[in-house]
C-alpha cells in the first residue's frame, strides 16, 4: 500500500514538473510578456491515458495545474483554462485580465464532469475567477487534443518544445503573431515575427 502511495505521489510530481518546465519553454519561445495570455486546454482523462472526456482526474489536474500556474505566475502571465466541449469551451480566466480586454463574464462554474478537472481546478485557484466564451490568447498548450484553436488570436505557430507529452497526453504548443498585410511592396517590422 505504502509503495502505491509513494508511486502516485512521484507520479504526481512528476506530472508537475513536466508540467512547469513545458510552460516555462513555451513562455521563453513565444516571447511572452507581462500581462500577456497563455490559453491551456487539458484532458485530465488523457493524461491518466484514458480517452478524453471519459475519465476526469481532479487529482492529476491539480498537478499538471500546480506547474503551469507556477510558471505563468514566476513570468507574470495571464493563464486562461479552457473548459470542455460540454460548457463550450468557455475559458475561466482572472476577472482582472477580462475587465482589461473588456470581456464579457459568463455565469458558470466548471465542475469535473462540466468543464473538467482542469478548468475545475483553476476556477478554485484563480483570485478572482471568472468564466468568459471567447478570448484572443498570445500562445496557448494543448494537452490531449482539446483543440484550443478557437482561443488563439489569428496567426498562430507551431512551436516544438522538448517535452511532447504531459503524463499520457499528447502535447501540442502554438505561440501567435501578427498578421503580414500587403503584397510584395510591404516590410515588415521582424521583431513582431
Amino acid at each position: 500500500m505504502e509503495s502505491e502511495e509513494n508511486n502516485m505521489e512521484n507520479s504526481l510530481e512528476f506530472l508537475k514538473e513536466s508540467a512547469k518546465k513545458a510552460t516555462e519553454e513555451l513562455i521563453s519561445c513565444a516571447k511572452l510578456q507581462k500581462d500577456d495570455i497563455l490559453v491551456v486546454g487539458c484532458s485530465t482523462s488523457e493524461v491518466i491515458g484514458s480517452t478524453i472526456g471519459t475519465d476526469s482526474s481532479i487529482d492529476a489536474a491539480k498537478a499538471v495545474f500546480a506547474g503551469i500556474y507556477e510558471a505563468t505566475k514566476e513570468a507574470e502571465v495571464y493563464l486562461a483554462a479552457q473548459c470542455c466541449e460540454h460548457l463550450n469551451r468557455a475559458i475561466i480566466i482572472e476577472k482582472a485580465a477580462a475587465k482589461e480586454r473588456r470581456i464579457p463574464f459568463v455565469n458558470v462554474v466548471p465542475q469535473p464532469k462540466a468543464g473538467g478537472s482542469f478548468a475545475t481546478t483553476a476556477y478554485a485557484n484563480f483570485k478572482e475567477p471568472v468564466a468568459v466564451e471567447h478570448i484572443k490568447a498570445d500562445a496557448g498548450m494543448d494537452i490531449g487534443d482539446t483543440l484550443i484553436g478557437m482561443h488563439l488570436k489569428d496567426v498562430a505557430v507551431p512551436v516544438r518544445i522538448s517535452i511532447n507529452k504531459i503524463g499520457e497526453a499528447h502535447l501540442v504548443c502554438a505561440r501567435t503573431r501578427a498578421k503580414f498585410i500587403g503584397g510584395e511592396r510591404a516590410c515588415y517590422n521582424t521583431e513582431l515575427i
